[in-house]
């Protein structure tokens, strides 16, 4: 999408000067906020337009147990805060806002946001992933009422109930096991007769007294009038129909890439996903992409850090090679 500052409101004789910036980062999670860190390092004074959760999608994980230098976990809102504090010390600017426009046509690039306008040497996105929805009747409209997508945020709210988790991968069994800190009973619902979760993850929740497996399942529709009381569900093998009784529904079926705004300007996967090289580096030159919004394969905090932290060094480099000064 290409647009100019007179496109926004600001005509012509009202038109202010925007201040270039070096490196503009697009999104905190893992991703943005290792790179603000190793572009604040190399002094190009960083801005990262954090978008809607500082700290991403791994902010909402209660807790972080593979990130190394944390023996016994961290989590994952304090791991993000440590990422900022860190980045803001040698310099990086944090603005609480979210782009909602790009012209990656011609440098500087231009973004817009809901609040005001942008232009970039170079751009690093890291606007993640978000997470995927069934997609099923009521879903919509019982969000928040019984249906939720992170257990950390609500699982509060189940204290002595019955839930179900929807999936079979690490985050489906990672928040089924925090939902056992309050629910009575966790169900987790699954299409196929095993689980894509890793071997320890596997093994806690197995021997869990409180999680229960559903196997080659699906939920066909959500049930509850004002909340969530059921969930109709579908056997796959057999064709049965029934409905089971639930106080809440988590949803764990994967995640869609926040690539909305770069369709048309930078290549893409057919999934949405943005296509790198191994330096981070899109189909645009000086436009660089970290982290869930162009790896769907490993999607850990570690990786998106590292491809961060990756994606700013080629920046600084891109900079040197390319100095506008």
């Amino acid at each position: 999408m290409e647009f100019n500052l007179s496109e926004v409101g600001l005509g012509k004789g009202q038109q202010k000067e925007s201040k270039v910036e070096k490196v503009l980062i697009l999104g905190a999670g893992p991703a943005g906020l290792s790179a603000a860190l190793y572009a604040a390092r190399a002094e190009l004074n960083p801005l990262v337009l954090t978008g809607t959760e500082m700290g991403g999608q791994a902010s909402l994980t209660h807790t972080i147990e593979n990130y190394p230098g944390f023996p016994e976990g961290i989590g994952g809102a304090e791991l993000g805060e440590l990422f900022r504090q860190q980045a803001e010390r040698f310099g990086a600017r944090f603005e609480y806002d979210l782009a909602t426009a790009v012209d990656l046509s011609q440098r500087p690039f231009k973004v817009r946001t809901y609040s005001s306008e942008f232009l970039a040497e170079t751009l690093i996105i890291a606007t993640g992933a978000s997470p995927n929805h069934l997609n099923v009747p009521r879903e919509s409209e019982l969000t928040g009422r019984g249906v939720s997508y992170c257990a950390t945020c609500d699982g509060w709210f189940f204290k002595d109930k019955k839930v179900v988790v929807v999936g079979g991968g690490d985050s489906a069994l990672e928040e089924g096991l925090f939902l056992t800190r309050y629910a009575t009973e966790v169900n987790i619902i699954h299409r196929r007769d095993q689980l894509r979760a890793g071997a320890i993850l596997q093994k806690r929740a197995r021997e869990n007294p409180k999680i229960h497996f559903i196997w080659d399942t699906v939920v066909s529709e959500i049930l509850g009038n004002g909340v969530v009381n059921g969930v109709r569900l579908r056997n796959l093998k057999t064709g049965e129909v029934r409905d089971f009784e639930t106080d809440g529904v988590f949803i764990f079926i994967g995640h869609t890439p926040n690539t909305q705004i770069f369709q048309g300007q930078v290549e893409m996967t057919p999934q949405g996903y943005i296509v790198t090289d191994m330096q981070m580096r899109t189909s645009v030159a000086g436009v660089f992409a970290a982290g869930e919004v162009m790896d769907p394969h490993y999607r850990q905090v570690v990786t998106s850090a590292g491809m961060g932290a990756a994606a700013a060094i080629e920046a600084t480099r891109f900079l040197e090679a390319n100095s506008s000064s």
